[in-house]
């Protein structure tokens, strides 16, 4: 990954246009037994995968929000066993560094408060649309959902499903940096790197967000409740080092204030917030930066009395669920999200999963 910055350094061409390249060159599978049309929803460009087959009466829905750090769109893949299922939403909100954060977000929640009050038009019943995303799609899930926790005028998201979710960016030394700080497809450096090039910051500033020198010791001590390595069971935390202290860089934390807001961390939302939010399923993998994140936030909602179904991938690592259908290059633990995010979805009305 290195050789993207020698890349957009040579002037050959940027960075982000290489990485959309290089993810999005595959092509999608088709399944013969949906219908697939390109729409937009109140300006944001949607793909809606609608089954075929006859049902008596409406769907459950899905709202997917795809990964690929803000900057780059991953192509979804389409999987049979879905169909007979559910009818599918894919957002296509707009990339960094074109659209200027928070335009994806807005276009995340713009969508899915069309969508909610238009589902009926698509087959869906508007009390059973599900709400999933992975990477920064599960940051966009996380956010969405708690900005509607107040909203009256339309349905109610009936869950929430985060795969492997980006959700603060206060602390990048908890026990899964450090453990996966080199891991190919995102390391710790890659990670901060990504956050600076979405938000369009100087990347200059990476060590001083590595270190920790982008948050104030006040911010730290009130969040500590919230973001905090003794939070993390103890068998995720083998190895472990805490950090060396750092002071806070006053014009680091005024460059970065973005990364403070909730709808960019939304583990710092408060528990008013978080009370109110939608059952949801979140998985996590062995091998990824962002694993504690998912466990943190699933802390959170437990304590809040928020139904939490959790799925640990011992053999995964982030980006996986990308490589899913593509036969030899799929992995055992794109698989297994797949199948059990099916089955979740599967369990949906009878009440014994979401």
């Amino acid at each position: 990954f290195h050789k993207y910055r020698y890349t957009d350094i040579l002037g050959i061409f940027k960075e982000h246009i290489l990485i959309r390249l290089i993810f999005g060159g595959l092509p999608a599978s088709r399944d013969s037994k949906l219908f697939i049309k390109d729409l937009h929803f109140d300006g944001v460009p949607v793909r809606i995968y609608l089954t075929r087959l006859p049902s008596a009466s409406k769907r459950r829905g899905v709202i997917f929000f795809h990964g690929g750090c803000g900057i780059k769109c991953v192509v979804f893949y389409i999987v049979g066993d879905w169909t007979a299922l559910l009818n599918l939403v894919h957002f296509r909100y707009c990339l960094s560094p074109e659209c200027k954060y928070p335009a994806q977000n807005l276009d995340c929640l713009t969508a899915t408060i069309h969508f909610l009050k238009t589902a009926e038009n698509y087959g869906v019943d508007p009390d059973r649309i599900i709400v999933c995303g992975d990477s920064v799609g599960g940051t966009f899930t996380a956010n969405v959902c708690q900005e509607l926790v107040n909203r009256t005028d339309i349905p109610k998201i009936r869950a929430q499903v985060m795969i492997y979710p980006f959700l603060q960016a206060l602390n990048f030394n908890l026990p899964s940096h450090q453990k996966n700080a080199f891991t190919a497809l995102l390391s710790r450096e890659r990670t901060v790197h990504y956050i600076l090039k979405y938000l369009n910051k100087d990347c200059s500033m990476k060590e001083a967000l590595l270190a920790g020198s982008h948050v104030p010791a006040s911010m730290n001590l009130k969040y500590r409740k919230w973001i905090n390595p003794d939070l993390i069971p103890e068998k995720f935390k083998q190895d472990y080092e805490p950090p060396i202290p750092t002071s806070c860089v006053p014009q680091v934390h005024e460059e970065t204030k973005e990364l403070f807001e909730t709808r960019f961390s939304p583990l710092l939302a408060e528990d008013a917030v978080i009370c109110r939010l939608p059952e949801a399923c979140i998985i996590t993998c062995e091998h990824d930066v962002l694993r504690d994140d998912g466990l943190l936030y699933k802390k959170r909602l437990e304590e809040n009395d928020v139904k939490v179904t959790w799925y640990h991938i011992e053999e995964g690592f982030h980006g996986t669920i990308g490589f899913f259908g593509y036969s030899i290059f799929s992995f055992p633990s794109s698989s297994k999200i797949v199948d059990h995010d099916v089955d979740n979805v599967d369990k949906n009305d009878s009440g014994t999963g979401i």
